[in-house]
C-alpha cells in the first residue's frame, strides 16, 4: 500500500501566502480562476507525482471561480482536505469538489465585503487619516501594519479552518456525509443566485403603453410654486405626498410587467444563459450578443 501523501504547514503556508495574489488574474469568462489555480499549485505537486494527474488537477480547478479575496481562504483550505483524500484513494470525484468550492464562494462573498470593505477598512483608515491630520506620520504606517496583520490572520485561520473542517467531511464517505454537504452547498449557491438575480440582473422596456391626463391638484403645478428655496421645498413636500411630478402618467410596458411579476424577465434572461452554457455555447459568445440586443434593442426603442 503506498504511503498516505499529508500536506505540510510549509505546504499550506505557501497556499496560503499565494492565495494573497488570488485576483492578480481576471477574465470575465470564469473570473478569479486563474489566481485560484496558481494559489493551489503548491499542494497540487506534492499529492500528484504523475504528471497527468497533475494536469488534470489544474484543469478541474480552471472552472469558474468567484468570491470575496479574503473569504476564499476557508474555501482553500476545505479543497486542500478534498484533494489530498482524493490523492489518497478516497473516492472523492471532481463534481463533489467543484460543487462545494461554488455552494461556498457565493454566500461568504457576502459576507466579505460588509465586514472588510465597509466595516474594518474604514474604521483603520479613519484612525490613520486622523494621526497623519496631526502630521505624524504614524497614520499611514498604522493602517498598513494593522489592516496587513488582520488581512493575514483571518486569511491563514480560516484556511486551517477549511482544511480541519474538510478533513472532518471526508472521513465519513460511506454515510453519504460529503454527498450530502455538496447537495446541500450546491442547493444554497442556487438559493444564493436567484436572490441575486433581482439585484444585478435588470431589463427595461421603455415602450409607452398609456399616458393619463391627471386631474387638478394630483400633480406638482409648477407655476404656482413659490420662487427660490420655498418653492423647491414645497415641491418636494409635494411629490412625498404623492403628486405626480407631471400632469400626465406615463405607464410602459415595464410598469406593467412589474405590476404583473417583478424580476420575472430577468428570471428568464438568466435561465436563457444557463441553458447556453449547458449547450456548451462560449460564455464570450453570450455576452457579446447581450451587447448587440442590448444596442439594438435601445436602438428601436424597445429597451
Amino acid at each position: 500500500m503506498a504511503e498516505k501523501v499529508t500536506l505540510s504547514k510549509k505546504d499550506r503556508l505557501s497556499v496560503a501566502w499565494r492565495s494573497t495574489f488570488l485576483q492578480g488574474s481576471w477574465n470575465y469568462e470564469r473570473m478569479q480562476n486563474g489566481g485560484w489555480v496558481f494559489a493551489l499549485i503548491p499542494a497540487i505537486k506534492k499529492l500528484y507525482t504523475n504528471k497527468e494527474d497533475q494536469i488534470a488537477a489544474l484543469k478541474r480547478h480552471l472552472e469558474f471561480f468567484n468570491t470575496h479575496p479574503y473569504v476564499a481562504s476557508p474555501v482553500i483550505g476545505v479543497t486542500l482536505a478534498l484533494e489530498e483524500d482524493k490523492a489518497n484513494g478516497a473516492p472523492v470525484d471532481d463534481a463533489a469538489i467543484q460543487g462545494v468550492k461554488v455552494g461556498m464562494m457565493g454566500p461568504l462573498a457576502g459576507v466579505g465585503d460588509p465586514v472588510f470593505w465597509y466595516t474594518v477598512r474604514p474604521i483603520l483608515g479613519a484612525l490613520g487619516a486622523s494621526l497623519a491630520m496631526g502630521g505624524s506620520i504614524l497614520g499611514p504606517i498604522l493602517f498598513f501594519v494593522l489592516w496587513n496583520v488582520i488581512r493575514w490572520a483571518f486569511m491563514w485561520y480560516t484556511q486551517e479552518f477549511g482544511y480541519r473542517v474538510g478533513t472532518k467531511i471526508t472521513e465519513d464517505l460511506s454515510g453519504g456525509l460529503l454527498q450530502k454537504v455538496t447537495k446541500g452547498a450546491s442547493i444554497l449557491g442556487m438559493f444564493v443566485l436567484g436572490a441575486l438575480i433581482e439585484r444585478w440582473v435588470s431589463i427595461n422596456f421603455t415602450p409607452v403603453v398609456s399616458t393619463v391626463q391627471l386631474s387638478d391638484g394630483a400633480y406638482i403645478d409648477w407655476n404656482s410654486l413659490p420662487s427660490g428655496a420655498e418653492g423647491i421645498q414645497t415641491a418636494l413636500q409635494q411629490y412625498a405626498s404623492g403628486l405626480s411630478l407631471t400632469p400626465e402618467k406615463v405607464t410602459t410596458l415595464q410598469d406593467n410587467l412589474n405590476s404583473l411579476i417583478p424580476g420575472f424577465v430577468p428570471l428568464l434572461l438568466t435561465l436563457l444563459c444557463m441553458w447556453l452554457l449547458k449547450k456548451n455555447v462560449s460564455p464570450i459568445v453570450i455576452i457579446i450578443a447581450l451587447f448587440i440586443v442590448g444596442i439594438a434593442g435601445h436602438v428601436v426603442g424597445l429597451l
